[in-house]
């Protein structure tokens, strides 16, 4: 952990150093508006870090029996971003034998001691009639609407934990801000490209991090985990986790490529580096293929018996039936309440279309260029070549309006945060 924290803060030196005097994509001038955000983001964004690593010195000290805490048998949702991960996510998270990170818990708790604060003060708001958490609804639409199209989201609901990884500049989500950082980019690439000690330093840290989860929601609870950034991780889970399974979800990469493109300007934007650079534009497209590659050697080689691939449209035409294929082949317990829960969210999804608009050409790709570079990813068989790129969604989005949490916690009234533009799943 002090190793971790010792190349975390030398790091976070390096790149805010880097953000402020270099080319943010090796081409473009440092512009006026990325210097004024980054004067304002970098205090803030130290802030944070510096609690969370205050959070985790108390956890050593007052929490240490998290570190006993035993992670049997985790289900990750893994898959491409823009793959249906997100609604499959909450849809699973409703299952009762599973727990899974909420968004207030990935982006403000990632230690036990600042979880029980948060939910300290949310005990400490409802007494006096919640005016905390009726302030945060209003503050959340504002902050999370502009996002429904892209990514519905709350702080309530079920949310991707690579935020666990923030700590250690390890969310890849930070490449918006610096996307001139190699260890980011080594991140993306993660079983090809990081040096094996650090590989599994990290990979730790994750375990750690579902651990100070479980010792806080319940031990005898099954881990849920939902991330695309982590298909680059594919391999690795695999191996740091023996006993767990896998649900991948696919989409053609003609339509992913561009939806994830779109996904990112406006971060991009937001922190002053050109929305379509080359550079970066080119760098995303490499991960991505990076990205089909390694799930495919996670089902194929890697971890066969403990994988199932689902694609978009099979979970959109099909969603119950999908899940319960997958559960089956899984080896995972389907109650009852929850396969009538699989069957009530099963209309939604195949009713739901997007507003998010995007075409490969606004990129200058087209899709004989997507077939050549994906030609791996079009190996599996329901990846058939000749589906449409251009124009919509089509009601294909993988982020339907997200289903009601399972539980509802008290303690996201007092915390709040900007996230629009993320490159989300």
């Amino acid at each position: 952990m002090l190793q971790l924290f010792i190349t975390s803060t030398t790091r976070f030196l390096g790149i805010a150093l880097g953000a402020l005097l270099r080319s943010p994509d090796g081409v473009s001038p440092i512009s006026a508006r990325r210097v004024l955000v980054m004067f304002g983001f970098l205090p803030v964004f130290a802030l944070a870090q510096g609690l969370h690593w205050l959070g985790f010195l108390l956890d050593e000290i007052f929490f240490r029996g998290y570190r006993r805490v035993q992670i049997r048998g985790p289900l990750f949702v893994l898959g491409v971003p823009r793959s249906g991960t997100t609604n499959l996510h909450a849809v699973l998270a409703r299952d009762p034998q599973f727990t899974t990170f909420s968004t207030w818990e990935c982006l403000f708790a990632p230690s036990v001691s600042q979880r029980l604060f948060w939910r300290a003060l949310g005990r400490l708001d409802a007494r006096i009639g919640a005016p905390l958490r009726r302030l945060l609804r209003l503050a959340e639409r504002r902050v999370f609407g502009a996002l429904d199209d892209v990514h519905a989201m709350s702080l309530d609901t079920p949310e991707e934990d690579y935020f666990a990884l923030m700590p250690v500049l390890s969310c890849f989500i930070l490449v918006l801000a610096f996307p001139r950082s190699s260890h980011l980019w080594r991140m993306g690439n993660f079983d090809r490209d990081m040096p094996a000690t650090e590989r599994k330093r990290l990979l730790a840290f994750y375990a750690n991090a579902l651990r100070r989860h479980l010792y806080v929601h319940g031990p005898d609870k099954r881990l849920l985990s939902k991330n695309a950034a982590f298909a680059s991780l594919a391999n690795g889970l695999a191996d740091t986790f023996p006993d767990a399974r896998f649900l991948v979800c696919l989409r053609d990469p003609a339509e992913t490529v561009p939806s994830q493109l779109s996904s990112i300007r406006a971060g991009l934007a937001f922190f002053g580096v050109p929305p379509d650079s080359a550079p970066i534009r080119e760098r995303f497209v490499g991960q991505l293929a990076f990205y089909y590659d390694n799930l495919r050697q996670l089902a194929e080689v890697h971890a066969p018996a403990r994988t199932v691939t689902k694609t978009l449209p099979q979970l959109k035409a099909d969603l119950a039936g999908a899940v319960r294929d997958a559960y089956q082949r899984l080896g995972l317990p389907l109650a009852p309440s929850f396969a009538a829960t699989l069957t009530q969210a099963a209309a939604p999804a195949r009713a739901y279309r997007s507003g998010h608009r995007y075409d490969l050409a606004q990129f200058g790709l087209d899709p004989a260029a997507i077939r050549r570079r994906f030609a791996g990813a079009y190996a599996h068989p329901a990846l058939a070549p000749g589906a449409d790129a251009s124009g919509t969604d089509d009601g294909q989005s993988e982020c339907p309006p997200p289903a009601p949490a399972r539980h509802r916690t008290k303690a996201a009234t007092a915390v709040s945060l900007s996230v629009e533009g993320m490159p989300r799943c």
